[in-house]
């Protein structure tokens, strides 16, 4: 179970939050700014950050910066009030990984968490875990069970690319211009050539399946409720 650590001056926020996050299989931990965080953070392990701005005693910016400066590297989401471009460029500034505006949607606030989790999970472990299949980036395979298939380069990064951020849609000009060399020969078709193929090798997956979406591109859907991460 992934351990949240909500920091949030306001009572009625703080409880919300923490209702929401509980009913979804969070271990909650709350802060009511930032040095009562980092104090807590002294004893409980903490997965991700779902931090506030505007706090007493130390604000989400002076929090975030004081954790990046000691190369602590946890996830941060920062929620807040405030919406002008400048205050969301500072946020970014002093290390946060995403941002929202309040009031919240719930639903989008689970979303963000589980995608900062998977990505956090992925930089530390290099390896990207869907049910029972499991894909090393070390190693470019892909393991489920007994079965171990060994993917060409750009096979194995289209696929861990959109594993890695389920339900995400993806352009083929997007997809082509982080995966292929721009100044290359190759244009979009050759990404539906690569999404056939891992198509073909993975037909027989329960864990997952590439969806086309027409008009825009593709995407990664997970097919079980209990891959998600929880």
């Amino acid at each position: 179970m992934f351990s949240i650590m909500v920091v949030e001056d306001d009572y009625n926020t703080r409880k919300l939050m923490e209702a929401v996050l509980t009913q979804n299989g969070y271990d909650v931990i709350l802060a009511t700014d930032g040095i009562d965080a980092l104090e807590k953070m002294d004893s409980h392990h903490v997965d991700l950050i779902v931090l506030d701005l505007m706090l007493p005693r130390m604000d989400g910016y002076e929090f975030t910066k004081t954790l990046r400066e000691s190369n602590n590297n946890i996830p941060i989401l920062m929620v807040t009030a405030k919406e002008a471009q400048e205050d969301k460029k500072r946020g970014f500034i002093v290390g946060t990984d995403d941002y929202m505006v309040k009031p919240v949607d719930e639903e989008e606030m689970l979303l963000r968490i589980a995608a900062l989790l998977r990505r956090a999970q992925i930089v530390n472990e290099r390896k990207l875990v869907i049910g029972e299949t499991v894909l090393d980036y070390d190693s470019f395979t892909v393991r489920r069970g007994d079965n171990v298939q060994e993917l060409p380069n750009k096979e194995f990064l289209l696929l861990y690319k959109l594993l890695a951020y389920q339900n995400k849609i993806f352009t083929r000009r997007s997809l082509m211009d982080e995966l292929w060399d721009m100044n290359s020969d190759t244009d979009e078709r050759t990404v539906d050539v690569h999404i056939n193929r891992l198509r073909e090798r993975f037909k027989d997956n329960p864990d997952f399946e590439i969806v086309t979406v027409r008009g825009l591109g593709y995407k990664a859907v997970v097919r079980n409720e209990k891959n998600k991460i929880s």
